[in-house]
């Protein structure tokens, strides 16, 4: 695909194949729903499934595999007929804002014929193609802001494993990206809860998402059908905080909501005015109060927020407030800045919170960056066990038996509210390391700048030297 000329960039190109993958997963799956189910017809129409123009590896290529995809496999899939909750609106779904970069057609048949190799109805290759997949996702921290998309690993697996959801109990994420949170969810589930044909019919039945942009849409829904999902029409493109407020009646309430809703960003013109409490653009303050109201009571949350969040004051105070008053705030897992690196370098937190009680108190973890290593990066990212001390600490599901060292301690509701509802409480176990009377540093300081000028006189004096000659 680096060979081809119209994909610009690893976004581009992860775009491009990723509707490949799509049509190849949904024809795998579709193969094998007409054996197991009595009159079953897949969505896409017989000339446009992959089997009929890519499966042949001699099949057509050139500038006639180009002008099929581009004049007819594109707009006839745009323009499928849909029904709510069906096969073919999910096609009509990915397709709607998906493109064909590709303008060598000799090119794009080799990058078929390649996918062609992968049998999706072939667990133990699904499950291989799988990990690829989501080490795709990974990478794609390195394309550009398509790394927003993307919350590493262990900090959805350590939030899920907290959360502990089961089948039947609603669970939302309601700014989804690839669908990081929903797959681990479905991995958790499918290892402690899911023994029956009907456990995962629940799990799936109970599975809500929304994503607004189009490429994490698409990747989303490709990586629903990797993981044995057969209609993910429940994951919608849209954006929801487009709906106002208070239209979140009872029928919309959720048990669970996992989440890293973008922050940082700012909705467009208007999106404030479904939040009539709170008039602001601020995406992170926007999704915080909507998961709020679409908790059901005794519903419990986890989700990824910004120290600003902790500190903000104005609307962000109002938001805390009712926040910690609607729910009971039991914990808060402070993480270092370099958890996201290298899309983001701030610090992150991870909030748990649960519906109907107010809080009383609020219990703070601080993680560190294992010894021995600086900070995370790509190549040294954090991983689940890192957070064992704090899983260890948690108390089981009743959070019974906590007690303070040097990385946890609490606050009680009263400290919070004397402060304005700030939420930013410093470890008061962190021993501050011991600092030089001024005088001191400024004589250091001087010394310092001494040497330096002495340095370069010399490096002046050998390089006229060496001129002269």
């Amino acid at each position: 695909m680096r060979k081809d000329t119209g994909v610009d960039g690893d976004a581009q190109r992860m775009s491009q194949l990723v509707w490949m993958f799509f049509l190849k997963i949904i024809d795998d799956q579709d193969e094998a729903l007409e054996i197991t189910q009595d009159n079953y017809t897949s969505p896409i129409p017989e000339d446009l499934q992959w089997r009929a123009w890519a499966a042949d590896p001699e099949g057509i290529t050139g500038d006639t595999l180009l002008d099929f995809v581009n004049t007819d496999l594109f707009p006839r899939l745009k323009a499928l007929p849909t029904v709510k909750g069906s096969r073919a609106k999910v096609v009509r779904d990915v397709f709607e804002d998906a493109y064909n970069y590709m303008k060598s057609g000799q090119l794009m048949r080799q990058v078929i014929n390649k996918i062609n190799e992968v049998d999706f109805n072939n667990l133990s290759e699904r499950q291989h193609f799988g990990d690829i997949y989501e080490q795709l996702l990974n990478d794609l921290q390195n394309a550009g802001n398509a790394g927003e998309y993307y919350t590493p690993r262990a900090v959805t697996a350590f939030m899920v494993q907290q959360i502990d959801p089961k089948p039947g109990e609603i669970l939302m994420d309601p700014a989804c990206g690839t669908g990081g949170f929903l797959t681990c969810s479905m991995r958790h589930m499918r290892d402690r809860y899911v023994k029956r044909p009907e456990d995962e019919a629940l799990m799936q039945a109970s599975l809500r998402a929304v994503e607004k942009k189009p490429l994490p849409h698409m990747l989303c829904v490709t990586n629903m059908l990797l993981h044995g999902v057969e209609e993910p029409s429940w994951v919608r493109h849209d954006n929801t905080l487009a709906r106002p407020l208070i239209s979140w009646g009872q029928s919309d309430r959720v048990d669970i909501v996992l989440t890293n809703p973008p922050f940082g960003g700012k909705e467009e013109d208007g999106i404030e005015n479904n939040f009539p409490t709170y008039r602001t653009r601020e995406t992170a303050d926007l999704f915080l109060a909507l998961i709020i109201r679409m908790l059901k009571p005794g519903g419990r949350a986890a989700v990824v927020l910004p120290d600003g969040s902790l500190f903000g004051e104005g609307i962000k105070t109002r938001l805390k407030e009712a926040l910690m008053t609607e729910c009971n705030l039991h914990t808060i897992v402070r993480l270092p800045n370099s958890v996201f690196r290298p899309y983001a370098s701030i610090g992150t937190n991870l909030l748990f919170f649960e519906k109907g009680t107010p809080t009383t108190e609020t219990w703070f973890w601080e993680h560190r960056v294992p010894e021995g290593q600086k900070a995370y990066s790509m190549t040294k990212p954090i991983r689940l066990d890192h957070l064992n001390e704090c899983a260890a600490w948690w108390g089981g599901a009743a959070r019974a038996g906590r007690v303070e060292n040097d990385r946890a301690w609490r606050v009680s509701f009263e400290d919070v509210k004397a402060r304005g509802f700030n939420l930013d409480f410093k470890n008061p176990h962190a021993v501050e390391e011991v600092m030089d009377d001024p005088e001191t540093l400024l004589d250091a300081l001087n010394t310092a700048e001494a040497e330096v000028t002495a340095l370069r006189g010399q490096l002046k004096a050998i390089l006229a030297e060496a001129l002269a000659r």
